[in-house]
């Protein structure tokens, strides 16, 4: 999944899907944003998957609920832990979060769809310029 995630971040998100995720990219006072189309746009084949693995006892059953777990951990990690769309206090102790976590505020430093770096979700690269060292307590859009 994570390329998979890479993939469509990359090429399809700052392609020509940009117009949905550009409202990811721009400070705004709402709670919801065009890019929350993408969570509905996942979904809609995982359930596909799910209905029919459980009616025909196939493996689609278990890729859409693989399927469905990896966009439940999305959305608690990426929703909730870094851009805190539910109140939270702090950054996770744990090295590994914090270095996602860096890399997507490295990401989001650029506003525009070319010249971002760490697209995707799961691995953050080694070679991330532009960031903080560690993520602070205000992580932002």
């Amino acid at each position: 999944m994570e390329g998979v995630a890479y993939f469509t971040h990359r090429y399809l998100m700052h392609g020509p899907l940009w117009f949905l995720h550009r409202s990811h990219h721009v400070p705004h006072d709402g709670r919801l944003e065009w890019n929350d189309l993408f969570g509905l746009f996942f979904a809609l084949p995982s359930i596909a998957l799910i209905h029919y693995g459980v009616r025909d006892g196939s493996w689609m059953l278990p890729v859409g609920l693989g399927m469905t777990g990896y966009g439940l951990i999305y959305f608690l990690f990426h929703d909730v832990v870094v851009h805190r769309r539910v109140r939270l206090r702090g950054v996770p102790p744990w090295r590994y979060l914090r270095r996602i976590i860096k890399a997507h505020l490295v990401h989001h430093r650029t506003h525009g769809r070319e010249g971002a770096q760490s697209f995707g979700f799961l691995y953050a690269p080694g070679d991330l310029t532009g960031g903080e060292s560690e993520p602070d307590r205000r992580i932002h859009r």
